[in-house]
């Protein structure tokens, strides 16, 4: 059994589920429209992220506040929430993967959708249920996004009250969330690139270090290039360090500053 998670419901909602009739969910061609006005208007991948979650919840349900929305990415064999609505969706998501099963990881990695009409009655992932059910949440519908080859994920939704989600809920949640993998394909690919980048950042950098440092060495000692790599590749042996952390040392020692890279974007 994973960690416990405490928290308290979030306050624009009634835990107890008296909040009325959940209000009717849009048309089609609204909801396009508005996921094509979100991809192209949001420069930033997290603000985009956050918005799918705040509209995903919104669009099912009616309102932003009806539903608690959480999306979770499997990359890797590891699961992360990528975005959400609210900290208790975000929670509720954390302890699946502290349990390592429940609706959501069921739904992003087998593809499909999942509705738990009562988590107190329902007999699948009886730890998971339990400790949900202890925190007041009673029905969550999980559809799958189609995010391509890599990486899996899925939109959970989250309600106080039981048998929240009914049939015509469930079909356009399924029809909303094969919309919205375009766009959440685009986010995810977008981070992926971000992270290129910023590796090959770190790479030149590195580098940098290293070929000044050799620069030094070669001047100190009066040898070859290949005489100081050599002596450099030494001492990272000698004292356990990394090659670069080495070369990092050597330039600031000489000049006070680490080596600068200059390169455009």
């Amino acid at each position: 059994m994973g960690e416990s998670v405490s928290f308290e419901a979030d306050e624009e909602l009634d835990a107890s589920g008296s909040a009325g009739e959940p209000p009717t969910p849009r048309d089609h061609s609204s909801l396009f429209d508005e996921l094509q006005d979100l991809v192209l208007s949001t420069s930033d991948m997290q603000e985009f992220l956050n918005e799918l979650a705040v509209l995903s919840a919104r669009s099912v349900s009616g309102t932003e506040d009806s539903v608690l929305c959480g999306i979770t990415v499997l990359r890797r064999r590891r699961a992360a929430t990528v975005a959400y609505n609210s900290e208790t969706a975000k929670a509720m998501d954390e302890l699946q993967y502290a349990f390592k099963e429940g609706p959501c990881l069921t739904a992003a990695s087998e593809q499909r959708t999942v509705l738990v009409q009562d988590f107190r009655t329902d007999g699948r992932w009886a730890e998971y249920s339990e400790e949900v059910s202890r925190h007041g949440i009673r029905s969550i519908l999980s559809a799958p996004f189609t995010v391509g080859p890599g990486a899996q994920a899925a939109m959970n939704l989250y309600s106080y009250r039981p048998d929240a989600f009914d049939d015509d809920e469930v079909a356009f949640a399924e029809s909303y969330a094969h919309q919205a993998s375009k766009g959440l394909q685009l986010a995810l690919r977008m981070a992926h690139y971000s992270e290129e980048a910023d590796n090959r950042s770190r790479a030149m950098e590195s580098r940098t270090d290293i070929d000044v440092a050799v620069g030094i060495v070669m001047a100190q000692n009066r040898c070859s290039q290949a005489e100081a790599f050599e002596i450099l590749q030494r001492a990272s042996s000698t004292r356990n360090v990394k090659l670069r952390m080495i070369a990092s040392e050597i330039v600031q020692r000489v000049s006070g500053a680490a080596g600068a890279t200059h390169f455009e974007d």
